[in-house]
């Protein structure tokens, strides 16, 4: 098994050290992660140069319209997930990764050439460079497993996206889901009351914008 396996797994095992009661869409919602984790797992690496090649295109037109300066949120892969590394190299933007902390928490620290260490669950990460205020983001490009219309995203598990972007200041950053178009749902996704949508997707076919139902 390799680490980026395992690491979904603690992901997994940490959630469930949180006692966290189950909600009436926890077992809908698990056969929807085992379902689009081996749809992704099977599609991504025939379509990962086209999406990065989409995201570019966004971005190029974001920085048009967003010349403050700040960072882009982007995320180290693990399997299955798109590749958004070398954007490090094309952009005017600083880039920013997560890093996932004890008790739950996710914060974005900037992302320079010192060396990558690991979060708590043995992701890389920026560890040792400062960590950033949401007034520093200007965007988060977020990986998925899927994403409806309205915005839900489904994730590992780990609620780390939606505690972030619970906080006023941080869901008013424009937060994107990447991801092959094939891991697009059609119907809703299942929902708990803690969800926070996100704005839109970017897939092989360019970027789409979500119309929250709330």
């Amino acid at each position: 098994m390799n680490r980026y396996v395992s690491a979904i797994l603690y992901n997994y095992r940490f959630v469930q050290t949180l006692e966290l009661k189950m909600t009436p869409v926890d077992n809908i919602k698990e056969e929807k992660r085992s379902f689009y984790l081996k749809l992704r797992n099977t599609s991504y690496q025939v379509v990962q140069k086209l999406i990065f090649k989409q995201v570019c295109n966004y971005l190029e037109q974001f920085l048009i319209e967003n010349k403050s300066e700040g960072y882009i949120g982007i995320y180290w892969p693990l399997q299955g997930e798109i590749d958004l590394r070398s954007l490090a190299n094309c952009l005017k933007f600083s880039l920013a990764l997560p890093v996932s902390g004890l008790n739950g928490g996710l914060s974005y620290h900037a992302w320079n050439d010192s060396s990558l260490g690991k979060d708590v669950h043995g992701i890389p990460a920026p560890i040792h460079c400062p960590s950033l205020q949401a007034e520093d983001i200007k965007l988060l490009l977020v990986p998925a497993l899927s994403i409806d219309n309205a915005g839900t995203r489904l994730g590992y598990g780990g609620g780390y996206f939606d505690r972030l972007r619970s906080h006023d200041s941080w869901r008013s950053i424009p937060a994107l889901v990447v991801l092959p178009q094939v891991c697009v749902s059609s119907n809703p996704l299942p929902r708990d009351s803690w969800d926070v949508p996100f704005n839109g997707w970017i897939s092989e076919a360019g970027f789409s914008f979500c119309l929250p139902n709330n």
